[in-house]
């Protein structure tokens, strides 16, 4: 308990200094809140906004107050009514614009997080069973390239090259699984290379273990060998590296997701970061920072069930 509150009265503090930190960048941004506010509130205003306007742009919305008088006053808000804001440009509340697009964004990194843990986790394994062979030496080089690669070119190579070129896959879309296919695959690339290269190294120093020659020397086949006894105190290190991956498709989505015309909370952000609307940038960094360390959270949990010397260490 004593560990699960100390994890908890960490993530508090993060969310806290990611959310303040973000309110301030926003704020010092080149130009004012108010006239931003009214050139989205009156459609179609061609003019420069008029001294009154701005006067009651700044009144209703206490722009006017020092920042850290209005970032308290957003998260006591937040803490106390649950409110995080209403959006300047769609006018609704921010809770329910996030409600709307968290979905689209846990489908797409849950698929990129499972394409990244199978395909990862059985090469590493088969790279580690392969050890200074022609197979081991090629899959490194390719992990090479995929931990170096970025991720918003390999999704332009990929559109070039499956939409169109061969025209297998739609270029942007939502809604099936042929739109699914090409964001999950280059938001997964880079968390597949690191979960394959981490496996393979944790097999390794597993398969040198006495226990597992012991194995051999009984004469079990291979396969049980790996699956009962190597690979389940080899995927200690990996279930760390899965957590922190799981995390970071869940903020890198942001970039693929605008590229992809993927309807989810980076795509939101982005765009809410274009229009300066403030309320909106803060509750999609608020959601990325929350899931990034709920998920964290979970893996430390899961980590220290595995292995008791973390409790007791």
């Amino acid at each position: 308990m004593k560990y699960l509150l100390k994890r908890a009265g960490f993530m508090a503090f993060t969310v806290f200094a990611v959310c303040a930190l973000t309110f301030f960048l926003m704020n010092v941004i080149p130009g004012g809140t108010a006239e931003l506010i009214l050139k989205h509130t009156l459609v179609g205003l061609e003019e420069s906004a008029t001294e009154e306007q701005l006067i009651q742009i700044s009144s209703k919305y206490n722009l006017d107050d020092p920042l850290y008088l209005q970032f308290f006053r957003w998260v006591k808000e937040a803490v106390v009514r649950r409110d995080i804001g209403t959006s300047y440009v769609f006018k609704k509340p921010v809770i329910y614009l996030l409600a709307l697009r968290l979905p689209a964004t846990i489908q797409l990194a849950g698929a990129s997080m499972a394409l990244a843990v199978i395909i990862g986790v059985s090469l590493g394994v088969y790279s580690a069973l392969r050890e200074n062979r022609i197979s081991d030496h090629v899959l490194r080089v390719v992990t090479l390239f995929g931990v170096s690669m970025p991720g918003f070119w390999v999704a332009l190579l990929l559109i070039l090259v499956f939409s169109l070129k061969l025209k297998l896959v739609p270029v942007a879309g939502y809604g099936s699984l042929e739109n699914l296919l090409l964001p999950a695959s280059a938001l997964s690339l880079h968390s597949t290379a690191a979960i394959m290269r981490v496996t393979r190294t944790s097999m390794l120093e597993t398969l040198g273990q006495d226990y597992i020659r012991f194995a051999k020397a009984k004469g079990l086949p291979v396969w049980k060998i790996i699956s009962r006894h190597a690979l389940k105190n080899a995927m200690l290190p990996v279930i760390t590296v899965i957590g922190f991956q799981m995390g970071s498709l869940l903020g890198g989505a942001v970039v693929i997701e605008k590229i992809f015309a993927w309807p989810g909370i980076g795509s939101l952000l982005m765009d809410s970061i274009s229009a300066r609307d403030l309320p909106m940038v803060q509750g999609c960094v608020l959601a990325i920072v929350t899931m990034f360390l709920l998920v964290n959270f979970l893996v430390d949990i899961l980590y220290t069930h595995l292995d008791p010397r973390i409790r007791y260490g």
